[in-house]
């Protein structure tokens, strides 16, 4: 049997950073940090809603529960033509309420209904579609027999943010920490001290959360702060002083070990978690990523719009360009996937050898 080469973790990263490269985004496909970017909501496996999102959403599996609202707030239009719900399975339970001529994509069966409101909507659907008033709007069924590349845009388009994600989550853990958690009381004071590139790093344990109950954060001038909290079991119990306004922004929370995540009270700031089967009991203000979800709280706009990219590259402010105009979007490149699958690959295999040699 051959042996692969031993990766260093500078190519990982660059392969995590080449997922926010202009060639990637003007593909239409999204991956990296721009997924922070585009969708308030991200789930890599499957959703089990009762409650609401401001912003746009993405759900890698099913998204199941009952009756749930999607973007609730008007946005201005998206770039890539990223409609304001995206399911790659299948949408089952109470009606889903689509708003503000948000439109939607789904893999595969609309089985719960959905109520299209505001101005006209289009929806694709992979599958059958049930329970549905059309009226003014577009709606496309059986998309997936009809049209071999719409399922394969889904299956990549998946597959893309759950490798980015993953790869951004350990790349963000890996930074040097330059900004320091203060406990005082019951209170903790996070005091970002940016270093040149505007990014104030932080490295906490979920112990150290457990010790505080109010959390006040000074940003101080910072593009991007980033708290990497280890741990596997984490439950979030905390109140931001001052509110959450403005954190979702600028804060990104990054769970990176975390395999459980409970979080009952409102979250001020982004909230990166992809191995994690979490629960929400109060709303987050961000963008937020996540394994597979029961959301009982909502999700609030005020999604990231940092400049951070892996490895100190400050890449393209403003997220990514270009796409395609309509629901579906393009597929890339083979040798672009390639690359980026080979990076990520190498990424995933450093940290498997890492854990083995350590």
């Amino acid at each position: 049997m051959s042996r692969l080469p031993k990766l260093s973790l500078s190519v990982a990263i660059a392969a995590v950073a080449f997922a926010a490269s202009p060639v990637l985004a003007s593909s239409g496909m999204i991956a990296g940090i721009d997924v922070l970017k585009t969708w308030n909501l991200v789930v890599l496996g499957d959703l089990t809603s009762s409650s609401e999102v401001e912003g746009r959403t993405f759900v890698g599996g099913n998204l199941d529960g009952n009756s749930s609202n999607y973007q609730i707030t008007a946005l201005p239009a998206s770039s890539t033509g990223t409609p304001g719900l995206t399911v790659v399975g299948d949408v089952n339970g109470g009606h889903k309420n689509l708003n503000n001529g948000s439109g939607a994509i789904v893999g595969g069966n609309v089985n719960s209904g959905l109520n299209l409101n505001g101005a006209a909507q289009t929806v694709q659907v992979g599958g059958t579609i049930s329970n549905t008033n059309v009226n003014n709007n577009t709606v496309t069924s059986g998309l997936a027999a009809s049209n071999p590349q719409f399922a394969q845009n889904l299956a990549q388009q998946k597959s893309l943010i759950e490798t980015s994600m993953e790869g951004l989550s350990h790349a963000m853990s890996t930074e040097a920490a330059n900004s320091q958690l203060t406990i005082s009381g019951n209170r903790g004071t996070f005091n970002a001290q940016p270093g040149a590139d505007g990014v104030a790093v932080f490295n906490i344990s979920a112990a150290d959360l457990d010790k505080i109950g109010e959390i006040q954060f000074n940003l101080n001038g910072a593009d991007t702060a980033i708290v990497n909290v280890s741990g596997k079991s984490i439950r979030l119990d905390d109140n931001f002083l001052g509110g959450t306004n403005n954190l979702g922004e600028k804060v990104v929370w990054n769970f990176h070990e975390a395999a459980d995540l409970s979080l009952t009270t409102a979250w001020g700031g982004s909230v990166l978690a992809p191995g994690a089967n979490a629960t929400t009991s109060n709303y987050i203000q961000g963008s937020a990523v996540f394994g597979n979800l029961v959301q009982n709280g909502e999700m609030h706009v005020g999604t990231y719009t940092g400049g951070y990219t892996p490895g100190g590259n400050p890449g393209t402010p403003g997220g990514s360009s270009g796409g395609s105009s309509g629901g579906a979007t393009d597929v890339p490149e083979p040798g672009m996937v390639g690359l980026f699958a080979l990076g990520l690959g190498a990424l995933l295999f450093w940290r498997r050898r890492r854990a083995v040699t350590v």
